[in-house]
């Protein structure tokens, strides 16, 4: 059995993908004979598994140099045969930035406002944040020469932004795609009530045959949603098979893209849910996922789509690209901003038949398998065995080196040549 400390900021899977992602590999881990132990700085629990390691200061988050500090002293008492880190301590076995590369997502999401000025003004005050310069700092000596440790990188697009930002070599980077855990069976007069309220919320009924294209995120700026408001409306002015209409799902403000959606003529044609704490019902009943994202390592909400078998729409800054083929189970926009692209592929799907190949497509490729967290856990334990294995030979070879006796006629000619 392998015993591994887990390590991540805060133990709640309430506060979103990175922390359920952590919860549901340590879970899947627990099956394939490794005892996991989730070491965090902060979060409330019961579970034996589980260890708090910053309770005891004030606030929601404990700085990195805090939790630096405990964890270290946790490791003196507690052995471990891998020390798997989501955050960058330089003594983990294996780093796995949920998040991507600290610099890439500073640029990404300056890219995001669009405009070249306020662009300008987030990258420059980005490292004004104490704690993200103290993450960038860490980051960066983690991935230095003299640091062994391996990053598990969640797409091969984060394996690029350590090889560009940091200049990592290939023998220190190992990809691992993302993975879900499978939904369970969705209750049909949940999802059937579900459908009837946002057609009340449309203002429709079923006579009107829409696609349903679901969008689902928090950070609706990040994750694209002005750039989709202006894709309907360009759907709406043109002609497509089936009326296209937006279902959006997240718990961010939506004030500023109503009143976008007001100006483009298209408000009648969007159901704002608000937070959902289950996505699986309404994606049931959708026809489409899209996710036009300036940043996403790899997005768990369109992995979950691809899980429930719906052609998805996303762009190329998101690492859950890699894990279907364009223009077979959906589509990827090489631009974020490319409104014009975007309103294509949806027209393309809102076609029942297009939609349905791309359906069948899914289902025959086996995409619910390739973005599990089975596949991902099993890959994750595989590099845990590689590691050990190589720590093995090291030790070996320096215990052999040790125990290798000594030529004492070679040193003493040696120190005379010396004198």
């Amino acid at each position: 059995m392998i015993k591994t400390a887990l390590i991540i900021e805060r133990a709640d899977i309430a506060l979103g993908g990175a922390e359920r992602s952590v919860f549901e590999l340590a879970s899947q881990l627990s099956l394939s004979d490794v005892k996991v132990t989730v070491l965090a700085a902060k979060g409330e629990t019961q579970a034996k598994n589980i260890k708090i390691l910053c309770a005891e200061g004030g606030g929601k988050r404990a700085s990195l140099a805090e939790f630096d500090k405990a964890l270290r002293n946790h490791l003196i008492d507690n052995r471990y045969d891998i020390i798997h880190s989501t955050l960058p301590f330089v003594f983990a076995d294996v780093y796995q930035p949920r998040g991507g590369s600290y610099p890439e997502a500073i640029i990404r999401n300056a890219a995001s406002y669009q405009n070249p000025i306020v662009s300008w003004y987030k990258m420059a005050t980005h490292y004004a944040n104490v704690r993200r310069l103290a993450l960038f700092r860490a980051e960066k000596q983690l991935c230095g020469d003299f640091n062994r440790t391996i990053v598990a990188a969640v797409s091969e697009y984060v394996k690029r932004q350590f090889k560009e930002h940091y200049g990592l070599g290939d023998e220190r980077i190992v990809v691992v795609p993302n993975g879900i855990k499978p939904a369970g069976q969705v209750r049909a007069e949940k999802a059937t009530k579900l459908r009837r309220q946002i057609f009340v919320n449309l203002g429709i009924t079923e006579a009107a045959m829409p696609a349903l294209f679901l969008f689902a995120a928090n950070n609706f700026r990040l994750k694209g949603l002005a750039n989709l408001i202006k894709a309907l409306a360009l759907t709406v002015a043109g002609r497509t098979a089936r009326p296209i209409c937006l279902i959006v799902a997240g718990a961010g403000s939506s004030r500023r893209y109503r009143h976008l959606a007001k100006k483009l003529g298209v408000s009648e044609r969007i159901a704002f849910l608000g937070k959902l704490r289950n996505i699986q019902s309404v994606l049931s009943i959708s026809d489409v996922a899209v996710l036009p994202s300036w940043y996403d390592p790899c997005s768990r909400f369109i992995l979950e789509a691809l899980a429930a078998a719906k052609p998805v729409i996303t762009t190329r800054y998101n690492g859950a690209a890699e894990l279907f083929v364009n223009n077979r189970h959906g589509s990827v926009i090489y631009r974020c901003d490319d409104a014009r692209a975007l309103a294509g592929a949806m027209s393309f799907y809102a076609d029942p038949e297009n939609a349905k190949k791309a359906v069948d497509a899914i289902i025959e490729d086996n995409l619910k398998e390739d973005v599990s967290i089975g596949r991902h856990a099993k890959q994750i334990v595989a590099l845990y065995k590689s590691i050990l294995k190589r720590t093995e030979v090291r030790s070996q070879k320096t215990e052999a080196h040790r125990r290798k006796p000594v030529d004492c006629a070679s040193l003493n000619r040696g120190r005379k040549a010396e004198s």
